[in-house]
């Protein structure tokens, strides 16, 4: 009984703490992505994007060799995601009831990091075939500028996907351990997305060549 109620008490609360910081995250990408390195890797991306269409006979290779290493590590995570997915199928086929509830929500939590990051596999391709049409205007680099960065944007989201299966695998042993695992989970995050610092340095060495504006375009 006294562990029923610790499951239906610490595991809404665990997950509304990590529900409660992806939030303020994307709230905080939104008006204020120089505060993140979500919006910074945005902005850096834009003037990225600039200096390779700038010069396509230079730097065409170059940007294809970075759009192809993305998308190797993206194919890494789709393909773990896959195989984890597999594996947990299995265990839920084979164990009891109440762990049926555990092992799905680790499956959906594969499963999305699984679709994201094919979704950053397709935009990246697209962006490897579009960085080598000369930049004629102003719309052209900021269409592929867009692409880069929504498969970007789809990357994080689905390593983040993998974040938040830890604790709900930790779930399995109890409550206990997937409260605290999400509140250590949150904390790690926290110095992993947020970047004041950085954007301190990059607001009084060159702010000309970062718009953060990019980060919010979809």
């Amino acid at each position: 009984m006294e562990k029923q109620i610790l499951d239906y008490v610490l595991v809404p609360l665990g997950l509304l703490v990590m529900l409660s910081y992806h939030l303020w995250l994307l709230r905080q990408v939104l008006r204020r992505p120089s505060t993140t390195v979500i919006g910074i890797n945005a902005a850096i991306r834009r003037a990225w994007v600039g200096a390779m269409m700038a010069d396509t006979a230079k730097n065409g290779i170059l940007a294809v060799q970075t759009l192809r290493n993305n998308i190797m590590a993206s194919t890494v995570l789709a393909s773990t995601a896959i195989m984890l997915s597999s594996i947990i199928a299995v265990l839920m086929s084979s164990s009891g009831g109440e762990f049926s509830a555990k092992f799905l929500s680790i499956l959906v939590c594969f499963l999305a990091a699984f679709m994201l990051n094919v979704q950053s596999i397709r935009y990246y391709s697209h962006a490897s075939m579009l960085i080598n049409v000369p930049a004629g205007d102003l719309k052209t680099a900021e269409y592929v500028c867009r692409t880069v960065n929504k498969g970007s944007y789809f990357w994080s989201v689905g390593l983040h996907s993998f974040y938040v299966s830890f604790p709900l695998f930790l779930w399995i042993f109890g409550a206990v351990p997937m409260f605290v695992s999400s509140l250590a989970l949150v904390f790690l995050l926290y110095f992993l997305d947020v970047a004041a610092d950085l954007a301190t340095v990059f607001a009084t060495s060159a702010p000309q060549d970062l718009d953060y504006s990019v980060a919010v375009a979809v």
